[in-house]
């Protein structure tokens, strides 16, 4: 008897949503397995996953030319959503020779900063008239959460004109005093690079990169940014410092100090989060937050980036939040045990005296 994949993978959803999981995998030999605050559950009494069955699901959840790349061996990026608006980015890849995805869900109502424990100053930067916001961490740690809420926050208070240029797109906006194109690499333009050029004769205000991949991508985003416009991105970097030395390091020896200047004159800030488990279940964030002012556009452009850290560390007073202090007040308000907070912590010694 035939399997009904749809009805399948809306079943497997609805466990998704009902669980509050993050994620669900599909690998052949394996259970479908979901991420519950940040653990991977396999769905024991779901059948084991064949060949046949990564098949039947990818063949619901991706479109024709994406099958085709696919079975190219290639790793495919893609959106699916079901009937009831329930909306997932997707990969789908190979490995051992056998298709595997990973779907992960994207809630459908963008989050406030306050439901999403993020810091208020993050506010003052969706009020910028241009400049330049990296929100970066490893994959999985909110990162396209937090910029949603900043865009919607944009969107809910002033009338601009916002671009997102994502692969796939992920948010939904609900357009209110913006106007609000969302444009899909792949579907919509061919590479970021080329809704990145465009974007300086659509009279944009707002642009949003979903990820910066190259240095031609990173170059075009920091002039859009030294032009007029408010552009926010992403990198799967650790922290402040970290991000600033790769962007510089993506260029060649030769344009590393042009690229400097242009950071050290466009860049706002550098938002690096976590999301950690709470002692009540669920995720809760801990952040550094780099704030640039006359000092840290300094060491951008003498190319002392090793000293961001000390910079942040005695920022407090203009904003800048290290993460240290972020798990350290997150301890103090009974959020994370102190258990969890050391093992997040990248300076241990440091949270000591915090602590």
């Amino acid at each position: 008897m035939a399997v009904d994949y749809k009805h399948e993978l809306l079943a497997l959803i609805e466990i998704v949503v009902a669980e509050k999981a993050s994620d669900i995998h599909f690998s052949v030999g394996s259970h479908p397995l979901i991420r519950v605050s940040g653990k991977l559950l396999p769905l024991v009494k779901k059948p084991i996953l064949t060949e046949a069955d990564l098949l039947g699901f990818t063949k619901v959840a991706m479109r024709p030319d994406q099958l085709e790349r696919l079975e190219r061996r290639e790793e495919v990026d893609f959106s699916y959503e079901t009937p009831q608006l329930v909306r997932f980015r997707g990969n789908a890849f190979w490995q051992r020779g056998r298709k595997a995805i990973a779907l992960r869900l994207i809630p459908n109502v963008i989050r406030s900063f306050e439901e999403l424990n993020l810091p208020p100053i993050l506010e003052s930067f969706t009020q910028r008239p241009q400049g330049f916001f990296l929100c970066v961490g490893p994959v999985g740690q909110g990162k396209s959460t937090t910029l949603a809420a900043m865009l919607n926050r944009i969107n809910q208070t002033r009338a601009e004109h916002i671009v997102t240029i994502e692969d796939p797109i992920e948010y939904v906006y609900t357009e209110d005093k913006s106007l609000i194109d969302q444009r899909e690499v792949g579907l919509d333009t061919p590479s970021f690079q080329n809704a990145l050029n465009a974007a300086f004769r659509q009279d944009v205000d707002v642009i949003l990169v979903g990820e910066m991949r190259n240095a031609e991508t990173i170059s075009t985003a920091v002039t859009a940014a030294e032009t007029g416009h408010l552009v926010y991105s992403t990198l799967h970097t650790n922290d402040a410092a970290q991000t600033i030395s790769r962007i510089i390091d993506t260029f060649p020896g030769d344009q590393q100090a042009q690229i400097r200047t242009q950071l050290s004159s466009s860049l706002i800030a550098i938002f690096s989060q976590r999301l950690i488990p709470h002692v009540n279940g669920g995720l809760v964030p801990a952040y550094e937050l780099l704030i640039n002012n006359t000092a840290v556009s300094n060491l951008i452009r003498e190319n002392r980036i090793h000293e961001i850290p000390a910079v942040i560390e005695t920022g407090l007073e203009h904003g800048m939040i290290d993460m240290n202090r972020s798990l350290a007040k997150l301890v103090q308000n009974g959020a994370v045990t102190v258990e969890t907070a050391f093992t997040y912590s990248i300076n241990p010694k440091g949270l000591e005296r915090l602590i």
